[in-house]
């Protein structure tokens, strides 16, 4: 927001008694007062230009899952998950009409672990930290839950690029409603695909892992679990060959 302040200065002569000799050309010019700059306009609103009204698939070349979980209170131990797809049911005009579904691979998740797991796991039955968190039951339990998912239940628009998506979230056969804070980022449209759509988001949430049965690690690894999503959705658009149902 620009804030302008102008000011202006007024002088005023009075004059009594008297008149007096002229004085000095400088002395008798009058301060010409500086012109106050033209207002600014008000500020306009955010323009925000949306996708058509469509169903998107998640373009997960261009998307991320990434969480983070406080470690002993020293640091934000942070991992992502690298499988995952979304469906958007996207309606700009009616926020009740758009609808989201994800699914989630929990065997997928990816920590990075740079040290030598097996020597310090040596009786572990996996072979990596990322399968012994994915697939232990004390952590994940992919093998017994091969899928965390997400279904929205309610879409509340807060801004022109702003809202809230609150879901059903079943994580470890647990489910519990979640709300996700959601800016929405924009529309482009590839120069390979000009008749299709790509809108992108970013959302955020905290999730207690507790409330899902999760509690390994208490209390060097905190309940509180904060998600970050980025993701591009691209249109739907059904093949120009493809019959209509009318045919």
């Amino acid at each position: 927001m620009r804030l302008i302040l102008a000011s202006a200065s007024a002088l005023a002569l009075v004059a009594c008694g008297a008149p007096t000799a002229p004085a000095s050309s400088a002395e008798a010019a009058p301060a010409v007062p500086a012109a106050a700059p033209e207002a600014a306009p008000a500020d306009a609103a955010v323009e925000v230009t949306y996708g058509k009204a469509a169903t998107y698939k998640l373009d997960p070349t261009h998307a991320s899952l990434i969480w983070r979980v406080k470690h002993l209170g020293l640091s934000n131990y942070t991992a992502r998950f690298t499988n995952f797809d979304a469906t958007l049911v996207f309606n700009p005009d009616d926020a009740a009409a758009t609808s989201l579904t994800a699914r989630i691979d929990p065997a997928s998740v990816e920590t990075d672990y740079s040290g030598d797991y097996k020597a310090g796991h040596a009786d572990s039955g996996f072979e990596s930290w990322n399968e012994h968190l994915g697939q232990s039951g004390d952590y994940f339990n992919a093998s017994a839950f091969p899928e965390i998912t997400f279904t929205s239940t309610a879409i509340i628009k807060t801004g022109p690029d702003t809202g809230t998506v609150t879901g059903d979230l079943t994580f470890l056969g647990v489910t519990k409603p979640v709300t996700l804070d959601v800016k929405y980022n924009g529309v482009a449209q590839f120069p390979w695909a000009p008749e299709a759509d790509n809108i992108g988001f970013s959302a955020t949430t905290t999730l207690t892992r507790s409330d899902f049965g999760l509690t390994a690690g208490t209390p060097y690894v905190g309940d509180e679990v904060e998600v970050i999503i980025e993701a591009e959705f691209g249109e739907v658009v059904a093949p120009a060959d493809a019959p209509t149902d009318a045919e």
